[in-house]
């Protein structure tokens, strides 16, 4: 008999899939709506201890207020003034609309319920697999192309794994490109006693809108900017964080490891990603509980992306062909 179970659960509505690694226990629990995980929980020192601060209740999913671990796509945060062009042909994400209201974020698949296409668990780990073909032609304003997406949890011994596969389904090229928005805590340790660790040689420098400055503006080094260098792990303190880091240091394995440690119990986790830049924000500006979690954003570009030459060859996805970003949460709970 398998240490992992793989099995429907409900919030109000809401289907979910829930993932149990009994041996460990650990459990994820991932809402169709937006393929949003709602829930990360593991075990340390023989009690249960909530790695993830995701939506509460059913109004919370629906409203998607602050993103709380959404799957962003086809682009990642901003795109400035919800305006771009794409093989030199303008697009607008908001026609009709002015001002200060204008702005597009975090893509499309918010408030989508996507289709549970596989639901299993094996002796090594249990799977959840999530598809929508919503992202189409006419479904989106300033959006004319046709991205089919999946996304796949699999909970195993390593923790938690995010692997998202778009597939360019039309016949012209398509800008997109993936992110994930998960806020993470440990437990009830406060955030200000965590200990981060980013292993960026690089900051991604902004404009008051949080865009990234035109061209090589945009990136200085880390080591310029002490209050915003955790390169060697340290407490966050009362720093407000709201950035992209960039060039990440890979281990051995291949993998970029941003790290949150509570020295006070032990308890940390590694959110890992393959490539692409690392976005932390200490949450001090979202709609409940403030400064209790932190946002640790894998992402495969910057923000603004489909505005920047820089970026142009990195989202750029021909037709038949399919794109894939690797991410996830190793869960260290000794």
């Amino acid at each position: 008999m398998t240490d992992y179970r793989a099995s429907l659960d409900r919030l109000g509505p809401h289907a979910l899939a829930l993932l149990e690694d009994a041996a460990r226990g650990r459990r994820v629990r991932i809402a169709r709506r937006g393929a949003t995980v709602l829930g990360i929980e593991a075990t340390h020192r023989g009690r249960p201890v909530a790695l993830a601060d995701g939506y509460r209740d059913a109004a919370e999913l629906e409203g998607h207020v602050n993103s709380r671990f959404a799957v962003m796509a086809p682009f990642a945060n901003r795109v400035a003034d919800a305006r771009y062009v794409f093989d030199g042909v303008a697009h607008d994400l908001q026609p009709g609309v002015a001002g200060a209201a204008r702005g597009a974020r975090h893509g499309f698949v918010r408030g989508v319920d996507f289709e549970l296409a596989e639901l299993d668990a094996a002796a090594h780990g249990a799977r959840a697999v999530f598809s929508t073909r919503a992202i189409r032609p006419g479904a989106h304003p300033g959006y004319p192309f046709t991205i089919d997406l999946e996304v796949r949890y699999t909970l195993d011994a390593d923790g938690l794994t995010l692997e998202a596969r778009m597939r360019n389904a039309g016949e012209t090229a398509a800008p997109c490109f993936f992110g994930w928005h998960p806020y993470f805590r440990l437990g009830e340790a406060p955030l200000a006693g965590l200990e981060l660790g980013v292993p960026a040689a690089t900051r991604v420098r902004t404009d008051a809108a949080l865009l990234p400055l035109p061209g090589a503006e945009a990136y200085a080094p880390v080591a310029d900017a002490p209050a915003l260098d955790f390169r060697a792990p340290r407490a966050i303190g009362d720093a407000r964080l709201d950035l992209a880091y960039a060039d990440l240091a890979r281990d051995a394995d291949g993998r970029a490891r941003t790290r949150l440690r509570d020295p006070a119990s032990g308890l940390g986790i590694a959110v890992w990603q393959e490539h692409g830049v690392m976005l932390a924000f200490t949450a001090d500006t979202v709609a409940r509980d403030r400064r209790g979690a932190i946002a640790l954003e894998p992402m495969e570009s910057l923000s603004d992306a489909f505005n920047r030459p820089d970026c142009a060859a990195a989202i750029r996805l021909e037709p038949g062909a399919e794109r894939r970003f690797r991410c996830g949460v190793e869960m260290e709970t000794l």
